[in-house]
C-alpha cells in the first residue's frame, strides 16, 4: 500500500516524476546526437539551416505541403506583383 501524503499517492507521483527525468535525460542524449549530425553534415558542406526546413516539411503530409507552397507561391506573387 503506497502512503498518501495529504492525499496523494506519494509512491506513484515519484515513480511518475522518476520516468520523466530519465526521459528527460534520454532527450537531452538525443539532441546532442542531433547536433552533432548536423555538424558532421555542415563540414560536408550542407547548410544545417536548410536541412532543419526539409525535416520539418517532412512531418507535414504531402498534401497539406501541397497547399502550404501554392499559398506561398501566391503570397509571394502578390507582394512581388
Amino acid at each position: 500500500l503506497m502512503a498518501d501524503v495529504g492525499g496523494i499517492a506519494a509512491g506513484q507521483l515519484r515513480s511518475y516524476i522518476e520516468r520523466i527525468e530519465r526521459l528527460e535525460e534520454e532527450k537531452k542524449a538525443l539532441m546532442t546526437d542531433i547536433r552533432e549530425v548536423y555538424a558532421e553534415a555542415k563540414g560536408n558542406g550542407f547548410d544545417p539551416k536548410i536541412m532543419r526546413q526539409v525535416v520539418r516539411l517532412r512531418k507535414v503530409e504531402r498534401a497539406e505541403r501541397q497547399e502550404q507552397e501554392a499559398l506561398l507561391d501566391l503570397y509571394l506573387a502578390a507582394v512581388e506583383g
